[in-house]
């Protein structure tokens, strides 16, 4: 249970801090320092890379919950929360990937930037949602056991 336990708090601490990182840093930087062409060519080689990363993430994160609520049996409440607004986050992370990003690649590589542009916009806004939610499974996390 404790292995299970490290890879789950490893996965989340990559794929939240790393959405934290990106929202709340790299892209406002970004956005007032570079024009469009070098911002999106940056944020769409970052996300390449990240993205990768979120895929290990989910992987850990999706085992390892499943493997530790095996171990529990019938999960609390808090246990069941955590786990719907997790599949939540990897279905809205899976959307990012299988549509705005590979618009935004598309759009970086014919050097498009309005297109490229509406893309971010989109993944910007769905990576804020997965933020709040990534918080908030924390914070489930961490006040659940209260709960009980």
């Amino acid at each position: 249970m404790i292995i299970a336990k490290f890879l789950h708090i490893l996965g989340f601490t990559v794929w939240v801090g790393g959405m934290f990182f990106a929202h709340n840093a790299l892209r406002p930087v970004a956005a007032v320092t570079l024009e469009p062409p070098q911002r999106l060519t940056l944020l769409a080689g970052v996300f390449t890379k990240f993205f990768t990363w979120v895929w290990i993430s989910i992987a850990l994160v999706f085992g390892s919950g499943m493997v530790m609520m095996a171990l529990v049996g019938k999960p609390p409440v808090s246990v069941t929360l955590m786990f719907v607004l997790g599949v939540i986050m990897m279905l809205i992370f899976a959307h990012i990937f299988f549509a705005p990003y590979r618009r935004l690649k598309r759009a970086v590589a014919a050097q498009d930037w309005p297109a490229g542009a509406a893309a971010m916009a989109t993944i910007r806004k769905l990576v804020g949602i997965n933020l709040a939610l990534g918080l908030a499974t924390i914070t489930v996390a961490t006040l659940g056991p209260l709960l009980r």
